[in-house]
């Protein structure tokens, strides 16, 4: 703001005028100080008058009287005045003004009430608006037909908005809105188009944040719309011409639950385009403030030079030739101050366009938008203005217009690492140090609406990530050598610019902290910051919903007030012992790493809190709970546990024993000095840029030391230095120790709210970004890959259209490779910088615990919140997955989460939890987790896992569960079965979890009935939905995409489910060859049932056809897959018929012969056999397992013949009243009781697996009693 002076003013008694290149009060160590006194020494005052208010020289006439506030006064009024009203008066000279108004009276620009059709509410004035109703829309009571106009909206949020100008004659409807007819033309983000009646692609997706300029230039007759101050182009052309009074008005519509913010020009536009005319005309004294403000910013150029400590000052002072600047100083700012409150309260109604603008642009060209911050001068102004008593409104504009950048601010490359909304918040956390700014603030009305505008940040789309990423590389990748550097310096000064917005963030959170209100009786620290996150809660009921209701707060604020309390938790407060509000002596201490004894007070999840009372809990919902417990006894109660108690000797890690857990303690050498290697430990595809993991910050690390942990400290990020020279910086409030009593302790913010918020705010805020983030880095492996498979193909290529084909089809898949390494760059710095990652698992292990803990109180446990559980899970895989990884997988668990183990195998069936998708949660992680050696290992380990798993696993398997029980069962037996060893596979199982779930099917026999029960139907449901879905297709003469996906999944559970009962009969053979038969019949109608839907030669090629999708081979994807797990099944049961004990048990054979098909069992095991032959298995290990298959077929022709012969010698002899109504094939031999219905005892047994009633008359059957003694 500062310009050329007019002349060279002069200081009192021995002027030195500071001129330099830059006239810049930053370089004052080449700054050259020439004294503008005579010979005689003697000058005036007058010439530093005409200096600091740009006066030509000698203007002012000798000063007659002394130095005070009124002679600077007459000054401004007189002299500055005359220089400077005619450019004030000319400045809102227009030639047209081109705006009508409706109706008489107020030349105001708003909304217009008549037009608004829907319903839109005035969330702040002046037009900070929202819909309530599905579809609402509204005109300006302003309209243009001639010259270049425009008006600006700020997004609150980013959904379906259409923005632009309609007539008067534009309806309105609850489904029409502006851009829906002819005469209404709009821009929507959303939707990426432009609408005039009918749908265009046009412009750039918005996010919440933009700020869109709506032009029309009525001299083209053109509309055309920015994007933070980028054209999109022009939208439309060839706009009809209007008369006078029937132009074209602003309109906006706007979806439920859609927020903007409207700019007609009551204040300065965020980005104003040049030639385009603000609606509302600026006010008249705009430009005289603005000069009035340029002379006081001179003012303090000089002042803050008169005071430093220059050697050339410090000479020309000794000879008397250069005095301070007091004399004059305080009168010339007491002076610019008076009269600048005289105009604002002369003109109230334009106070935000004086606040907005010349104020704002002032107070940073004085504070200095980048560090080092001249602090001392903004206090200096401050404490000018704050002597006058409209200071506060004018603070109170100041305050929201701060909130309001924070909000705008992007960040920008070339501007880091003080880019984005930094300087809009360390401004604010300056001003609102001072107790009466901090009051003030407090007191508006609009204080959490403020509070969550700080907090905010732009979320970059497509466009803002190419500009801010602008050179992409990545491992693989033929880009230059240079990306990689240019990459690496990128993302690390984006990442600086994160860290120091976050660490503003946290000092504006701890201001509010420490902020004790003026209110009687007096609060304690904490109690403002406790009813801000209350009221975030209360606001954000059903914000994780996949539609959320309108008012909730964007990401954005939960993701940063996330990262706040993390901060605060994992590496400390930064603020002493605040009147003994720590719980531990260790203040310094992260609350998360204190270890040894710990507490919970249950309170929290008891209390009915209307802030948690809509949370649901474990056990269902808060009030459905308290009819079941009406009496808590826990109320008042703080649980106590000392820190890993729920671990054994073997698997504890504490804080306090020899190994620390991960989040404290250095991981191995070799780990982390590869780490330092750039994108080496990223999986193909999700590769990118990372740094080394730092420690432990030192005040963490010294409660955590031992021989491992490192002194150097690399990412500890700043939460104390505010890099403020002392008298820029004090507490608003001497705080005194308060004792602790239980009373007061209630009435504090305890860190256990904190963690009780901080779970919430992840499973609402970062969980999605986490899920995004996940999408982006699978989604950039695939595209790599195919990328070089392309490339891969380019450099085979023969054929020049293929060729051309090729490149497009490159050019399309380079251009996806990199937008996702853009967007996993951007999620890498934003969401896993290593301290954040530290604190994740800290919380990880601090709440599991609390789970384990409050699971042995039932009363208790059941009113846990679901969040807590959500948040656990989700925040251990994404540590898992986490890129660059935080720690080896091999420690991941191992050092600290061993309770993680205990706690999934404990409670993924446990009835306590009413929700049966967070008990699948749990069954998904451990099938996840047993994937892979190192986790695997870690449930072998666990005393729990090993005693409980096994039977708990079987007891799942259920319509909701069976699937992923299937997945974990085959993963811990794994290489057990014919249809590994066809393959030569490597068994990765557990030989231990092997033994086990063969031990529970064997001592609990009435468990592994029924679960064997399940298998038999689940896997009958998927192959005869397998069929169908082959059928339709053979139907259709096609193989959809759909479908096939179907058919492969379909298939794909069936193997499992036949891998399952390979399994079982290879350990448990007894369950089918001892006692009743009706385990082996079932078994055996499977395999037939299979087998002829399998093998059968009219849907043999389409069935390998439809299982084959795209890209995979028939040697991977084939009918093997299902018919191995079956010879495997039928050579384990020939194998059992050959042990003593087994001997005299149900024959195999016989039961084949039972089935009422021989044909078709001839004609399966012929196919089987011939498909073997083809190929499809190999090795010496089979031969002999082939020719036993073989003899065993030749058995089953051979008995067939001889019992058809046998049938037809018996047919007339059998009544039929005498054979089993259901099967047709066996004696009536049993009767049911009550109701004497008689059956074959196989039929009977089978139906009574899956009903106790009676097939024939629905009785319930209360005994089944043989009537005939089966004979050999």
């Amino acid at each position: 703001m500062a310009e050329d002076s007019l002349c060279g003013g002069g200081f009192s008694a021995g002027l030195a005028l500071i001129l330099d290149s830059n006239d810049s009060k930053k370089n004052l160590s080449k700054a050259r100080l020439l004294s503008s006194c005579d010979d005689m020494g003697q000058q005036s005052m007058e010439r530093t008058l005409e200096y600091v208010f740009g006066l030509p020289n000698r203007s002012l006439n000798p000063l007659s009287g002394p130095i005070d506030h009124n002679l600077i006064h007459t000054v401004i009024r007189n002299d500055f005045s005359r220089y400077n009203v005619k450019f004030g008066d000319s400045f809102n000279e227009r030639d047209e003004i081109g705006v009508g108004k409706k109706g008489s009276g107020s030349d105001v620009v708003g909304l217009d009430k008549c037009s608004i059709c829907g319903d839109i509410k005035i969330i702040k004035s002046p037009f900070f608006i929202e819909s309530l109703a599905m579809f609402s829309s509204a005109r300006a009571n302003a309209c243009v037909w001639q010259g270049k106009w425009m008006y600006e909206v700020m997004l609150e949020t980013s959904g379906i908005q259409q923005l632009g100008w309609a007539t008067i004659s534009c309806p309105f409807t609850d489904h029409k809105g502006v851009g829906d007819t002819d005469d209404s033309y709009a821009y929507d983000g959303r939707r990426v188009s432009k609408w005039n009646k009918d749908a265009e692609p046009y412009g750039q997706s918005w996010v919440a944040g933009d700020v869109i300029g709506c032009c029309i230039d009525l001299d083209r007759n053109e509309i055309l719309f920015y994007r933070n101050g980028n054209s999109l182009g022009v939208a439309f052309r060839g706009i009809q011409k209007m008369g006078p009074g029937f132009g074209y008005y602003p309109a906006i519509s706007l979806s439920q639950g859609e927020k903007c913010d409207l700019n007609f020009g009551a204040r300065p536009f965020k980005y104003p385009i040049e030639g385009y005319l603000p609606l509302q005309a600026p006010p008249s004294k705009s430009y005289f403030v603005t000069r009035l403000l340029q002379c006081w910013s001179r003012l303090l150029d000089m002042h803050s030079v008169g005071r430093a400590e220059h050697s050339l000052v410090q000479k020309l002072r000794r000879v008397r030739r250069f005095d301070s600047l007091e004399e004059i100083f305080h009168p010339a700012s007491y002076a610019i101050c008076e009269e600048l409150f005289s105009i604002l309260e002369a003109d109230v109604g334009n106070i935000e366009y004086m606040v907005w603008g010349p104020f704002l642009s002032f107070m940073f060209e004085v504070f200095e938008l980048h560090a080092p911050h001249d602090y001392s001068s903004l206090d200096k102004m401050v404490g000018a203005l704050l002597q006058f008593q409209g200071s506060h409104m004018l603070f109170e504009h100041i305050i929201n217009a701060l909130s309001c950048g924070c909000k705008t601010a992007s960040l920008v490359l070339s501007e880091c690492p003080y880019s984005g909304s930094y300087s809009h918040l360390s401004l604010a956390c300056h001003l609102l140090r001072r107790e009466e700014l901090m009051v003030l603030w407090w007191k508006s009305p609009d204080f959490e609406f403020l509070f969550e505008g700080f907090l905010s940040q732009k979320t970059p789309n497509k466009q803002d990530l190419d500009s801010m990423i602008p050179t992409v590389w990545w491992p693989g990748s033929f880009e230059d050598v240079s990306c990689e550097g240019n990459m690496i310096l990128t993302t690390t000064a984006l990442s600086e610019s994160i860290s120091k917005i976050e660490e503003k963030h946290r000092a504006l959170c701890r201001l509010v902290i420490q902020f004790i209100p003026p209110t009687a009786p007096p609060q304690l620290p904490g109690a403002v910051f406790r009813t801000f996150l209350q009221s975030l809660l209360l606001k954000n009921r059903g914000a994780e919903r996949n539609v959320p209701p309108p008012g909730v707060s964007s990401n954005s604020v939960l993701v940063s007030i996330y990262s706040v309390v993390l901060h605060f938790l994992s590496e400390g407060f930064a603020l002493g012992d605040i009147c003994g509000w720590l719980n531990s002596c260790k203040a310094d201490v992260g609350f998360l790493h204190r270890g040894g004894q710990q507490g919970f007070p249950v309170q929290l999840f008891l209390k009915n809190d209307p802030h948690r009372t809509d949370n649901s809990r474990l056990g269902g919902s808060y009030t459905h709970l308290l009819k079941l417990h009406p009496a808590i006894d826990h109320e008042m109660e703080v649980v106590l546990w000392d820190e890993g108690c729920m671990d054994s000797e073997e698997t504890r890690v504490t804080h306090s024993t020899r190994q620390k857990p991960c989040c404290c303690s250095s991981y191995d050498s070799g780990f982390t000095r590869n780490l330092k290697i750039p994108a080496k430990f990223m999986a193909k595809g999700s590769k990118g840029h990372c740094s080394s993991i730092p420690e432990r910050p030192a005040h963490v690390a010294s409660e955590c030391s031992d021989e491992n942990l490192n002194d150097e400290i690399t990412d500890k990020p700043s939460s104390g230095n505010q890099s403020e020279p002392e008298y820029g910086y004090r507490h608003m409030h001497h705080m005194k120790s308060i004792p602790k009593d239980t009373n007061i302790i209630i009435a504090m913010l305890q860190e256990e709210e904190l963690l009780d918020a901080l779970l919430w705010l992840y499973h609402v805020g970062l969980a999605p970004n986490f899920k995004q983030a996940s999408y982006y880095m699978n989604h950039q492996a695939q595209s790599i890959s195919l990328l070089e498979e392309t490339d891969k193909q380019i450099r085979e290529g023969d054929y020049s259209e293929k060729l051309k084909h090729l490149k497009e089809t490159r050019s399309e898949r380079r251009e996806e490779v990199i937008d996702c390494v853009r967007h996993c760059a951007w999620y890498r710095i934003s969401l896993f910088s290593p301290w954040k990652q530290r604190g994740m698992y800290a919380m990880c292990i601090w709440v599991v615990q609390l789970l384990l803990v409050l699971s042995n109180m039932d009363s208790v446990f059941v009113f846990i919140p679901e969040y807590y559980l959500e948040a656990l899970v989700d925040c251990f895989h994404v540590l898992r997955k986490s890129d660059p990884p935080f720690v080896s997988s091999t420690v991941l668990i191992k050092r600290g989460l061993a309770s993680f183990v205990t706690f999934v195998v404990t409670h993924f069936n446990d009835p306590r939890i009413s929700r049966a998708d967070l008990r699948d949660l749990l069954l998904q992680s451990i099938s996840v987790l047993v994937q892979y050696r190192e986790y695997l290992e870690a449930f072998e380990r666990n005393e729990a896992a090993t005693q409980r798993m096994p039977k708990a696993l079987l007891s799942a398997f259920d319509n909701r569960s069976w699937i992923t029980v299937t997945n974990i069962i085959l993963r811990l037996c794994k290489g057990s079965g014919f249809s590994f060893s066809k393959n030569g596979e490597s068994s990765s199982s557990s030989v231990l979890f092997h033994r086990l779930l063969k031990e529970a099917c064997i001592n609990d026999k009435g468990l592994f009935s029924s679960f064997l029960n399940r298998v038999f139907n689940t896997l009958s449901w998927t192959m005869t939905e397998f069929s169908v879905y082959v059928r339709e297709m053979q139907e259709k003469y096609q193989v959809m995409e759909f479908q096939q996906r179907k058919c492969s999944v379909i298939f794909d559970l069936s193997c499992n489910l036949a891998r399952i009962l390979e399994f079982c009969t290879h350990e448990i053979p007894q369950a089918f060859l001892s006692g009743s038969d009706t385990n082996l019949r079932r078994l055996t109608e499977l395999i037939v049932f299979i087998l002829n839907h399998i093998t059968s030669a009219a849907s043999a090629e389409f069935i390998d056809l439809s299982l084959r999708q795209h890209s995979q081979s028939s040697e991977k994807v084939n009918r093997g897959m299902i018919l191995a797990p079956l010879t495997g099944i039928i050579i384990n049961l020939l194998d059992a018929t050959h042990l003593e004990e087994y001997r005299e048990k149900n024959d195999l054979l016989d039961v084949f012969m039972t089935m009422d098909c021989p044909d078709t069992v001839h004609y399966g095991f012929q196919n089987l056999l011939d498909y073997i032959c083809d190929g499809s298995f190999h090795g010496q290990a089979l031969a002999a397992k082939y020719e036993q298959l073989e003899n065993f077929h030749s058995l089953l022709t051979f008995r067939a013949t001889i019992q058809h012969n046998k049938v037809d010698d018996a047919a007339d002899t059998i009544p039929d009243d005498s054979l089993c109504c259901i099967c047709y094939t066996c004696e009536a031999d049993a009767q049911i009781a009550p109701c004497s219905h008689k059956s074959c005892y196989g039929c009977i047994t089978r139906h009574l697996l899956n009903c106790q009633r009676c097939f024939f008359c629905n009785a319930t059957v209360t005994d089944v009693r043989r009537i005939v003694e089966k004979t050999g």
